[in-house]
């Protein structure tokens, strides 16, 4: 059967999500495509609508065609199929883990941001000092 899924009920997530993220980013470039380039090279605006659906639909199923049979072809879906064991195999932290890390990265970046702007303001008063800055305080 043509349409038949290449070993099916594996890597059904990774396929899943391959396609997902393929579709969202042609969608967009059919949507960028109408709004930006199409409509600069036409002159007659009476059936707009009608072309910029036919454009997007044209995209979506010559795109999804492409995906399935890409999907389906057994070198790319052996990949997916192993990729996604070895995602399973991936020792995921916990919630309370990513809270915590969460913070020690928030507390680490306002640590550098104080630093940094420590350093700026010392770095502008010696220079300003010094006479290489001018004061902004104009009399």
């Amino acid at each position: 059967m043509a349409l038949q899924v290449y070993k099916s009920g594996q890597g059904y997530w990774t396929r899943m999500m391959t396609a997902i993220a393929v579709m969202t980013f042609t969608l967009g470039f059919a949507v960028w495509f109408n709004d930006k380039l199409l409509f600069k090279f036409m002159d007659n605006e009476k059936n707009e609508m009608y072309w910029q659906a036919g454009i997007i639909a044209v995209t979506a199923v010559a795109v999804g065609a492409l995906l399935w049979w890409l999907l389906n072809k057994p070198k790319i879906a052996d990949f997916m199929i192993a990729t996604e064991n070895e995602m399973k195999k991936v020792n995921w932290p916990t919630k309370q883990a990513v809270i915590g890390l969460t913070w020690i990265v928030i507390a680490g970046t306002l640590m550098i941001a104080a630093i940094l702007f420590v350093a700026d303001f010392g770095f502008t008063n010696v220079a300003t000092w010094i006479g290489i800055l001018e004061s902004a305080e104009t009399p």
